[in-house]
C-alpha cells in the first residue's frame, strides 16, 4: 500500500489548524473521530511495522469506525522498530528514551517535522504553567537541548526558555551535574528584587537541590507569582519520594503554595504533554482537584491490565494516549502508567510496579510476531 505525500501535507494543515484553536475549544467527538480515522488509514498505509501489526491484530481502516478501537503501540515497541511514516533517515529529529527500564536499549521516536511538535507544547504550557504570566525568569533544572539534543523534554524546556523566559534564564543541570551555588544564587537574586521566577525541572533534580538546601539549612520566600513545573516519576535510583511529600518540601523550602505547582506528564514517543490544572483552577477561582488536562488533539483510555480494555471512571488501569501531533509515527500508544479518569482528564499514579501488565506484555508479544515476515 502507498500513502500519497500530499496525505501528509493535508493532515498536518488540519492539525495544525485544530491545535492553533488553543487548548479551551474542544474539538466534537464526531469530527475528532473523522480526522482520527483520516490519519489512522495514512499511518496504517505508511508505517510498514504498524500495519503489520494492525493486521495481526485484525484490524484495518475498513473496520475500525471509532478512534477508542484504533490499535495501539506498547511503548517497548518503539525499541525495536523504526515507527516511522517516512524514510527513518531523513527524519528532522530522533528524541530517544533513557533507556533505564532495559540497559542500553532506547526507545527511538522519529520526528519526520519538529512543527507540530513545536506548535502544540506552545499552547500547552502556556495554558497551564504561564496563563497569567509571560515572560518569566526560568531556572531549569535538567540539561539544555544542545548539551542533550535526543532529549525531546531538553528540546521543550528549550522552546519555551527562548519563547517565554526572560533574559538571563538558564540551565543549572550539566555535564558537571547540578549547579547547587548557582541555583542559590538566582533564587536569593529573585527573592530580592520581588520578582517572580519559574523553576522548571525534574522530580529527582528538585530532590537533590531539597537535600542540598537541608543539609545547608536554605529556605527561601519566593515572590507571589513564582511556581514550579516538575517532571517524571518520584521514584529516582536511590529511593522513593511521595509526591505529597515531595510538594510539602517545595512548599516549605521554596515558599511556593502547592496550587503553584505544576506536574507535566509527557514521554519520548508522543508529541503532546499533559499538565496539572491546578495553577490555571486556582487563577480562574475553581477548586477543582488537580488531574491532567487532555488537550483538543489527543485523547485518553484508561485501560484494563490484563484485556485492555477501557475502564469506567475512578477505576485504575493503565494508561493509553490517542495524540494527533504523533501524526508520523504512531498516535495510539499504550503505556505501561497507571492511572484513572476523572471528570475532565486523568490522574497517573506512577509506573506499573514489578512485571509488565499482562495485556502490555501480550501487546508487545504480538507487536513482535507482526514483525518477523
Amino acid at each position: 500500500m502507498r500513502a500519497a505525500i500530499s496525505d501528509y501535507h493535508e493532515l498536518k494543515g488540519r492539525i495544525l489548524a485544530l491545535i492553533g484553536r488553543g487548548v479551551h475549544e474542544p474539538l466534537d467527538e464526531e469530527a475528532f473521530n473523522a480526522l482520527s480515522m483520516d490519519v489512522f488509514r495514512y499511518q496504517f498505509e505508511s508505517n510498514d511495522p504498524y500495519r503489520r501489526y494492525c493486521l495481526k491484530m485484525g484490524h484495518d481502516p475498513e473496520s475500525v469506525k471509532h478512534w477508542r478501537d484504533i490499535p495501539a503501540v506498547p511503548t517497548a515497541a518503539f525499541k525495536e522498530v523504526p515507527l516511522a511514516c517516512f524514510p527513518p533517515e531523513q527524519a528532522e529529529r530522533v528524541f530517544t528514551t533513557s533507556g533505564t527500564t532495559t540497559p542500553g536499549k532506547h526507545g527511538r521516536h522519529y520526528m519526520r517535522s519538529l512543527e507540530l511538535y513545536n506548535a502544540s507544547l506552545r499552547p500547552n504550557f502556556l495554558a497551564h504553567v504561564l496563563p497569567d504570566a509571560t515572560p518569566m525568569y526560568m531556572a531549569i533544572l535538567a540539561p539544555s537541548a544542545e548539551a542533550l539534543p535526543t532529549s525531546s523534554l531538553s528540546h521543550m524546556l528549550e522552546e519555551v526558555r527562548k519563547d517565554y523566559g526572560k533574559p538571563g534564564s538558564a540551565y543549572y543541570l550539566g555535564a558537571g551535574g547540578l549547579d547547587y551555588q548557582g541555583l542559590e544564587r538566582a533564587l536569593n537574586i529573585a527573592q530580592s528584587a520581588g520578582d517572580p521566577i519559574c523553576l522548571l525541572g525534574t522530580a529527582f533534580a528538585f530532590v537533590h537541590f531539597l537535600d542540598y538546601c537541608t543539609d545547608h539549612a536554605k529556605t527561601f520566600r519566593l515572590p507571589t507569582g513564582s511556581r514550579i513545573m516538575d517532571t517524571g516519576g518520584y521514584k529516582g535510583r536511590s529511593r522513593e519520594v511521595a509526591k505529597e511529600e515531595l510538594y510539602h518540601a517545595y512548599e516549605a523550602t521554596f515558599g511556593v503554595p502547592q496550587d503553584h505547582i505544576v506536574n507535566e506528564y509527557g514521554m519520548t514517543e508522543m508529541g503532546t504533554q499533559f499538565y496539572d490544572s491546578i495553577l490555571a483552577d486556582t487563577l480562574r477561582g475553581l477548586s477543582a482537584a488537580r488531574h491532567k488536562v487532555v488537550p483538543p488533539w489527543a485523547r485518553t483510555l484508561v485501560v484494563d491490565p490484563d484485556t485492555l480494555e477501557p475502564l469506567p471512571p475512578g477505576k485504575i488501569g493503565v494508561l493509553r494516549h490517542l495524540d494527533l501531533s504523533n501524526l508520523s509515527s504512531v498516535m495510539a500508544i499504550q503505556t505501561e502508567d497507571l492511572g484513572y479518569e476523572v471528570a475532565g482528564g486523568f490522574e497517573v499514579l506512577g509506573r506499573a510496579k514489578g512485571a509488565e501488565p499482562r495485556g502490555c506484555s501480550i501487546a508487545v508479544d504480538e507487536f513482535l510476531a507482526a514483525q518477523v515476515r
